[in-house]
């Protein structure tokens, strides 16, 4: 009997490999499909060390995640090229901007993640079973995107956890995943913080991942993924009335370099 099942299980096996392999749709399917399932587990494997180690929610969890979502790149055969991890290395807190291209955005952000950085993310994240209960357990800060003045609420008392609690703020002023190769134009939340706690931005830049992932042409391979962090741009002694100007600054900033990552420089004036 189970030398039976053995040979059932060898032969479904072999015939997805061998769907994939003739058809994107499944191949892409089957590869988002494991992604989320790594996610979950990952997600029940990390969720009782975190309580168990730190006591709770606290972001000094998010070594642990980090530890166990860096291990996920090399099941899709992803790889990452790393430069200016120095730029983190500033003194007290920070909010770090970076583009935000899909759901795999999460291996890219656990690869460089610096320690005592929370992350801001919408609300709906935080009832994904789970994996919400973990990313909770990491200090991720949750904003409602569908209510603006809650919405202000939040990132005032971010700014003030950021500076009470030294620690660095990421977030993707984009708003929305955007995997088109391109940026979006920029929310000024993240600005409006910065300037309000007169704390640096930090950049945070990845390459586009069209070459091996795009959900509308069903595309999901294996692939290099290139990320830069840029220098702190400074904002003290910027106000509110400079916050237009920074975030347009920071944009321009993001859009020349993932150009460049991307390997179309040329992009850049000809797109402006």
């Amino acid at each position: 009997m189970a030398l039976g099942w053995l040979l059932w299980g060898a032969a479904l096996l072999l015939g997805l490999h061998v769907l994939m392999e003739l058809s994107p749709a499944v191949n892409f399917v089957v590869r988002v499909g494991f992604y989320y399932l790594l996610c979950i587990v990952g997600s029940v494997l990390t969720a009782p060390v975190c309580v168990l180690v730190n006591g709770g929610r606290t972001v000094k969890n998010m070594r642990i995640i980090k530890a166990v979502v860096k291990t996920f790149k090399y099941f899709f055969g992803l790889r990452f090229e790393v430069k200016g991890l120095e730029n983190f290395e500033v003194e007290g807190p920070a909010i770090i901007v970076s583009n935000h291209q899909s759901t795999l955005d999460m291996m890219g952000l656990m690869e460089v993640l610096p320690d005592d950085c929370v992350q801001v993310a919408k609300k709906e994240l935080m009832y994904t079973g789970t994996v919400g209960l973990v990313i909770y357990l990491g200090g991720v800060i949750f904003i409602n995107r569908k209510s603006t003045s809650s919405a202000k609420m939040v990132m005032a008392e971010v700014a003030k956890t950021m500076v009470t609690d030294n620690v660095k703020v990421w977030v993707y002023p984009e708003g929305t995943r955007n995997c088109t190769g391109d940026l979006l134009p920029f929310k000024k939340g993240a600005f409006h913080i910065a300037v309000q706690a007169q704390v640096p931005v930090i950049p945070v830049v990845y390459s586009s991942f069209t070459t091996f992932y795009n959900p509308k042409k069903s595309l999901f391979t294996s692939g290099k993924i290139k990320v830069e962090v840029l220098p702190p741009i400074e904002t003290k002694g910027l106000t509110s009335d400079d916050v237009a100007d920074l975030t347009e600054r920071c944009f321009h900033i993001m859009r020349e370099t993932l150009f460049r990552l991307s390997g179309r420089p040329g992009e850049v004036k000809d797109s402006s």
